[in-house]
């Protein structure tokens, strides 16, 4: 269930309703009462889950959803008991039912100070604007214009500057957020449709753990259902961008304009040079290192160092590089025409 700090779950609609309402078709089940969405793996009874890709059968098969949306090719591997909507674009139409079953809670007024804070010592600078349900920490300090939108809870002796925005969003203690930098935005996801692409609605978090800095401009996305995590004492330089669903180990080191896309994962201690990007889905192991402008598109052990597009083990890399640089040593000039 989507923290209810952070949005809001509307009214449960039967699985008809659902499917009318998204343009669909029920095959099964059409009078259970849905009144959340979930991943295959999380979904209950009361969830409404959906498979995309075919690599992820065996978690249709494994599935408490009580209804599942499928392809018609797919529809009759769904699950004994389900309820089931067919669709040709199962992951669109599982954001829009999101979009009917969920909403973000949306800042409206602001709420005092003194509603907010643990006691005197929280220091806030003008132009601030708090939302309903946030809690913050003795010995913060808040720098002007910053935005703290609704249920977002920040620990003890943080430093946040001025214009930041926080939202959807668990921070520890002795966190610093550097002038302009964007915690909780939603995440990029979207699906492709016969309207063309559609946003998929983004339910989950953002958890900076105690000590955790992150730079000036840079942007850490909320979980698109499960937490973004950014493990304690990790330190994110300036314009650094942080997908949905990462999490990120402790102590941590990311130079400016490192890009680390969704659903990435790292152990502690790993160490990323300037203009470093990850692909999606990618697991780096504790202790390694990605060398300035790597771009790494497979897992990395743990205590390696890679470098090089498509990022290798820096020796390989190295030698690689070299190698190329003696062939074009060796090439003979092209001869001259004659006049």
């Amino acid at each position: 269930m989507p923290d209810p700090r952070f949005f809001e779950t509307r009214p449960a609609l039967s699985v008809g309703q659902i499917a009318e309402h998204i343009g669909e078709t029920a095959t099964r089940g059409g009078e259970r009462l849905i009144r959340q969405v979930a991943p295959l793996s999380q979904a209950d009874e009361g969830a409404i889950a959906f498979l995309g890709d075919r690599k992820h059968v065996a978690a249709l098969a494994n599935t408490g959803a009580g209804c599942v949306i499928l392809h018609p090719d797919m529809a009759d591997q769904a699950p004994a008991g389900a309820s089931v909507i067919v669709s040709r674009e199962p992951q669109a139409a599982w954001a829009r039912a999101s979009a009917l079953l969920h909403g973000a809670i949306e800042l409206e007024a602001g709420i005092a100070p003194s509603e907010a804070a643990e006691d005197d010592s929280v220091l806030i600078a003008p132009g601030v604007v708090l939302g309903a349900g946030v809690r913050i920490g003795r010995g913060t300090r808040i720098g002007a214009n910053t935005v703290i939108g609704p249920g977002v809870q920040i620990g003890r002796n943080c430093w946040i500057g001025a214009n930041v925005s926080v939202g959807f969003a668990l921070i520890g203690d002795r966190v610093k957020l550097l002038s302009g930098a964007r915690i909780g935005e939603q995440g990029f996801g979207a699906a492709v449709s016969r309207s063309g692409p559609i946003d998929i609605p983004q339910l989950g978090r953002v958890i900076l753990q105690d000590g955790v800095t992150v730079g000036a401009n840079s942007c850490i996305d909320r979980g698109a259902y499960d937490d973004t995590v950014i493990g304690e004492n990790t330190k994110i330089d300036n314009l650094v961008m942080i997908g949905h669903n990462c999490v990120i180990g402790r102590n941590n080191l990311m130079a400016a304009h490192t890009g680390i896309s969704g659903s990435v994962t790292t152990g502690d201690n790993v160490l990323f040079g300037g203009r470093a990007g990850v692909g999606d889905h990618i697991t780096i192991g504790e202790g390694a290192r990605v060398a300035a402008g790597g771009g790494v598109l497979a897992d990395i052990p743990p205590g390696e160092t890679w470098s090089g597009y498509p990022a290798k083990p820096i020796r390989q890399s190295l030698r690689e590089a070299v190698w190329l640089a003696k062939q074009v040593g060796q090439r003979k000039p092209p001869r001259e025409s004659a006049g």
